[in-house]
């Protein structure tokens, strides 16, 4: 099977994050046959004191894919030590699953510092990238690279940050997250101190 791995803190998980994955699944260039989320734990350039309990956000995710069947949530980091690595993820499901084949899928506005990821070049030379458009990306000499490829998907602006701050306004975050995740975070009272 051809896997796409998504990336993210999910703090929470929102249409843009659905639409890009599905885009991702269904585009017939990105060659999947399925979009993993793989929900980080910490990710090493964001502060822990603003991420919801590891669990919680793998919950949301968990809900807001359950009835697509190309999507698939892992919470393969959180057993692994923090913060967690990108390349030692893909060697860990590498060895796990050793008849998959990997693709990362990361926003074109972080190909700038891919260089700088812990073992970025075994990552390119061993599963490559699928490259989603984002509004202000700088341009970067990884696209020429054989192993990234560039996905038209749709941009959609929506942000984890304007919705936890919607949040604490007493904002609706309705069309901003699928229903499922909205009634989980208003029940469990998330995003509000």
């Amino acid at each position: 099977m051809k896997i796409g791995l998504f990336f993210g803190s999910f703090n929470p998980i929102h249409i843009g994050h659905l639409i890009l994955a599905n885009s991702m699944a269904e585009h017939e260039h990105a060659n999947l046959d399925q979009v993993w989320f793989v929900v980080s734990p910490q990710n090493p350039f964001k502060k822990k004191k603003n991420l919801l309990h590891e669990f919680d956000r793998f919950s949301m995710v968990r809900q807001a894919i359950a009835d697509n069947p190309k999507f698939n949530a892992t919470d393969v980091e959180f057993h692994m030590p923090k913060p967690s690595y990108t390349a030692d993820t893909l060697a860990w499901l590498t060895d796990k699953y050793p008849r998959h084949q990997f693709r990362l899928i990361i926003g074109e506005d972080n190909l700038k510092n891919f260089p700088k990821w812990k073992n970025s070049s075994a990552i390119l030379d061993n599963y490559g990238l699928l490259v989603y458009p984002r509004a202000g990306a700088t341009e970067s000499d990884l696209t020429k690279h054989p192993n990234v490829q560039l996905v038209d998907a749709p941009q959609v602006d929506i942000s984890a940050t304007f919705i936890r701050n919607s949040i604490k306004e007493g904002k609706s975050i309705k069309y901003l997250v699928p229903e499922e995740v909205e009634a989980y975070i208003k029940m469990k009272k998330f995003y509000l101190d």
